[in-house]
């Protein structure tokens, strides 16, 4: 590599790191054979590693950080004062065949800048997938950050070659999207995840291809006063009306020289953890966000416990649940049981009654657990009231002597 495009992509790189939505689950394997040039599993992909070394799944760059767009909380807008730079789409293209070959990355995430238009943009991104595609048959996943004022055509044609498409939020609602960044258009969005939704369920009806991973978006946490609440109610109503596959959550990072309507701090990485784990009680396990947010406070998640347990001690009237006769959606609820130890605790008691060594078996979370069941031989008698429950969860600070 020549220093030139080394120097670019040490740029390039770096400036993609605030884009979390690069996952790449639910990418079907592609057939291809030895002619195909790399694969993908719905396990995932191989690792690369960006210039400050952080682990990524994915060659994860944007093809320019130049933008003709000024939103406050970008590092990359268009008044900021940072080191600029371009790809060409050949240059993309060799960059991700040539780390490919090194077993390096075995997939493509790639975002942009605004340059000269949204429809040249997004035309740029979508001509590197296609080349990876038809010039050199790479069989590897691509996930393309399309651009929601471009021409339907252009997305189209983007998700003919792409696995996943996505568009960003960027913030939780109009309002703020309107405070921090006013040349964005929240309409414009929703109504571009909309098209796109109809584009996915078409294709997979007509059976032919079209983003076939789904489309997926990302919300910056923490940059405006919206609580966790109103952040998952957003997520809950993208996944019911447009079938979102992810919602990532992007804790906020101050920037150089930003705007005095930002913070100054970022907000503690624990509450982007917590709404990772919320999304997922939303996803698959039959939670509502208001049952959610009963276990925080003022429509913000609790830090220091997950929000499945918070639920627990806040109805602790309907616990404990029995092992061999509760219900699946209680099971569920039961803090320290994933979905797949449900399943075999359902299965397993169709053929006799669970004891407690039979459940430890089947779980890793029996500690956590303990207090919220009954199995044949068991039923909890101490640590019963929330308080203490929290308390033997919760790790206590040391009291250390001054003597």
């Amino acid at each position: 590599m020549d220093e030139k495009l080394r120097k670019k992509l040490g740029v390039l790189a770096d400036a993609a790191k605030y884009d979390a939505s690069c996952a790449s689950s639910a990418a079907p394997k592609r057939s291809g054979g030895a002619k195909g040039l790399g694969s993908t599993t719905g396990a995932g992909i191989c690792h690369a590693y960006t210039p400050d070394g952080r682990c990524v799944s994915l060659l994860k760059i944007l093809l320019t950080n130049y933008c003709l767009f000024d939103c406050a909380y970008c590092i990359n807008r268009r008044s900021s004062n940072v080191e600029r730079a371009r790809f060409s789409v050949d240059e993309v293209v060799t960059l991700t065949i040539e780390f490919y070959k090194r077993n390096y990355i075995e997939g493509l995430f790639l975002s942009s800048g605004i340059i000269k238009s949204p429809d040249y943009t997004m035309e740029q991104m979508m001509l590197v997938a296609k080349k990876l595609r038809k010039d050199h048959g790479f069989a590897g996943y691509i996930h393309l950050k399309t651009i929601p004022e471009a021409s339907p055509w252009l997305i189209e044609q983007a998700g003919m070659w792409a696995d996943r498409l996505s568009i960003n939020m960027e913030l939780p609602s109009r309002e703020s999207l309107k405070q921090l960044a006013p040349e964005k258009n929240g309409a414009t969005i929703e109504t571009a995840m909309g098209q796109m939704h109809e584009r996915i369920t078409e294709a997979r009806e007509e059976k032919r291809r079209f983003s076939p991973a789904g489309q997926s978006t990302q919300m910056i946490v923490g940059a405006d006063a919206t609580t966790d609440t109103a952040i998952l109610t957003t997520s809950a109503d993208l996944y019911g009306r447009h079938k979102l596959k992810r919602v990532y959550y992007s804790a906020f990072s101050p920037i150089p020289e930003s705007s005095a309507i930002l913070p100054l701090k970022s907000p503690p990485m624990q509450r982007e953890n917590r709404l990772y784990q919320a999304d997922w009680l939303l996803r698959y396990y039959g939670f509502s966000v208001g049952e959610i947010a009963e276990g925080g406070t003022d429509g913000m998640l609790d830090l220091e416990i997950d929000p499945k347990f918070a639920w627990a001690l806040k109805n602790r009237a309907r616990f404990p649940v029995d092992v061999n006769t509760g219900e699946r959606e209680m099971l569920l609820r039961v803090p320290g049981l994933g979905a797949r130890t449900v399943d075999r605790i359902i299965a397993a008691r169709r053929h006799t009654r669970l004891r407690y060594d039979d459940v430890a078996r089947i779980s890793a979370g029996m500690r956590r657990a303990k207090a919220f069941l009954i199995t044949a031989d068991y039923h909890p008698r101490h640590l019963t009231d929330s308080l203490g429950l929290r308390k033997a969860i919760v790790p206590q600070p040391t009291q250390m002597s001054l003597f």
